[in-house]
């Protein structure tokens, strides 16, 4: 009975409701009739903040009425959903004088996006915003949706965001134009507005635990790390093999070596004849494709030359894992701070900025910044005699001139 899914809807909307918003929604219009979320696969259906994300958004149409007619959620792989078309689900909807539908988790279920082209395409009244954890299973089936529906990205919590959530602090963002030029003075007005905590601190338990906001839930890094760990195996045996069915048991095997050896490894420039040996594998293409297999999976990041007029082009790529909670879940042992560095420098800056790697230094920005990443002791030789260069220093509460604390960038976003 469509009833049910009604009354469902609106226990979702209550329940899963939660008054923090992230970046997302202040970023994204979301006016587009189609549109698809996806995120990190790193911890599943309860991981990036998708699920509260479709929440708010249905209920700031609803200007906050879990109970109006108006909105819909739809949980698609409840057992209540399982007797129904999501085209059924969006035509009684639409009769009833239904306005916008969300489907959460769409990915599981079969054949969703001939279901949402055929949504789209009958009615034409309806906006219909979907949210998947597989970024591997969306990008297959958006191939249906090719002209019809927009796909966003939603990405790990900011450090900024981190402090919302944990610490309910209200903070603002910062354009990387902003922080460069005054980045003295907003570091002082943000560690006033922290109170007792201490930055650093902070800093730190933001790169164990704070890129998903399900840590929340979890409540305990060790066991928030193990889920992390699991997740990753679920992606490689499960999602991987789901898009990929000629993948054989062996292969799978094989990707998990190239992954364990990233991990034991990261940052590298890959030697391919070194790494073909390792795994078994005995051409360049195949490795190389299992390489792409683990960054579509969102498993690492793989960073690749900058090749602006100015600068040489360099050879090799450099590869990284995807996020510091995820290197801190797959290292055995203590991590590489010089690589949390890196990945957190990364993470903060890929959403609205261009990072490549340039031939002095560590990472290019847009083409334009040139910055080295390093501890409280790192000094300008790497980045000496090149004009708009900065270090984006770790280890310190406040930076002066060029030198910009590194834990100043988690306010980007």
């Amino acid at each position: 009975m469509f009833d049910d899914i009604v009354t469902l809807s609106r226990h979702f909307l209550e329940i899963n409701h939660k008054a923090y918003e992230r970046y997302f929604l202040g970023t994204h219009a979301l006016k587009q009739r189609c549109m698809v979320i996806i995120g990190k696969r790193g911890i599943g259906k309860r991981g990036i903040g998708k699920t509260t994300t479709l929440i708010q958004y249905l209920l700031q149409h609803a200007k906050g009425d879990a109970l109006n007619k108006k909105i819909l959620y739809v949980q698609t792989d409840h057992f209540l959903v399982a007797n129904h078309s999501l085209y059924e689900i969006a035509e009684m909807f639409q009769a009833l004088g239904g306005e916008v539908i969300a489907f959460d988790e769409i990915h599981k279920y079969p054949d969703w996006s001939k279901e949402l082209k055929s949504i789209y395409d009958t009615l034409p009244n309806l906006k219909v915003i979907a949210s998947g954890s597989s970024a591997l299973e969306i990008h297959k089936g958006s191939h249906d949706l090719s002209r019809r529906a927009i796909v966003y990205r939603m990405h790990g919590l900011s450090l900024r965001e981190y402090l919302g959530l944990k610490y309910d602090l209200m903070l603002p963002t910062f354009s990387l134009k902003e922080i460069i030029d005054g980045h003295e003075s907003i570091a002082d007005n943000l560690i006033k507005q922290l109170k007792k905590r201490k930055i650093r601190q902070v800093f730190n338990d933001y790169l164990n635990e704070g890129y998903y906001p399900y840590f929340l839930e979890i409540g305990d890094v060790k066991a928030y790390l193990i889920t992390l760990e699991q997740n990753v195996h679920v992606t490689l045996e499960s999602d991987l093999l789901a898009i990929y069915p000629q993948l054989t048991g062996s292969t799978i095997k094989k990707i998990k070596q190239l992954l364990t050896y990233v991990a034991a490894s990261v940052p590298f420039a890959p030697d391919w004849k070194k790494i073909k040996s390792m795994i078994g594998v005995s051409d360049d293409r195949t490795l190389k494709t299992y390489f792409k297999y683990l960054e579509g999976a969102e498993l690492i990041k793989i960073m690749r030359a900058f090749s602006g007029n100015m600068q040489k082009t360099l050879s090799k790529e450099k590869i990284y894992l995807d996020n510091p909670n995820q290197i801190q879940a797959l290292t055995v042992g203590e991590s590489e701070s010089g690589t949390l560095r890196e990945v957190f420098f990364i993470n903060m800056l890929q959403l609205k900025h261009e990072v490549s790697i340039p031939a002095q230094g560590n990472f290019m920005v847009d083409g334009q910044w040139t910055f080295e990443v390093g501890g409280r002791n790192k000094n300008n030789n790497q980045i000496k005699g090149l004009n708009h260069a900065y270090i984006a220093c770790d280890g310190i509460e406040r930076g002066i001139k060029n030198k910009i604390p590194l834990w100043l960038l988690g306010f980007l976003y």
